[in-house]
């Protein structure tokens, strides 16, 4: 049987769930995830376990941060004045806000407190510094 190898194009179906056993994510109900190993284009635990999988073959991967979303950087959380806000938004525990950094970049933050004078903002990916398992069923290989 042929197995999944570096610069094939594959696709799968996946449930990536928290060590509570919550679901994150899911292709449940959506067409299969398609994507070509090795390019880079999904987390870097998930084209590691497709290696030598084969065909219908199912799988559970535990990915530790450096392999998906990084560690939990604390200099990536800052406190902001509320007067350095526009007028039109006012800040809500969980809104996610894109900044444009000074290199010009834009950069997705989410407000993880609100205090009357400070709104603390984080930039850290959601799922930073957390271990995901990955249930993987490998469709095809194209």
């Amino acid at each position: 049987m042929t197995q999944a190898q570096k610069g094939d194009t594959v696709k799968i179906h996946y449930k990536g769930k928290l060590d509570d056993g919550s679901v994150f994510d899911s292709s449940d109900g959506r067409d299969p995830l398609e994507f070509k190993i090795g390019d880079g284009n999904i987390i870097p635990g998930v084209e590691e376990a497709v290696l030598g999988m084969e065909p219908e073959q199912t799988k559970e991967a535990t990915i530790p941060p450096e392999k998906a979303y990084g560690e939990y950087r604390d200099e990536m959380v800052i406190e902001v004045e509320r007067t350095q806000f526009p007028e039109h938004i006012n800040p809500e525990l969980g809104q996610q806000l894109e900044l444009k950094q000074s290199e010009g970049q834009n950069i997705v933050v989410t407000v993880t407190n609100v205090a009357e004078e400070k709104v603390t903002l984080d930039a850290n990916h959601p799922l930073a510094g957390k271990d995901l398992t990955f249930e993987i069923t490998l469709q095809e290989i194209l």
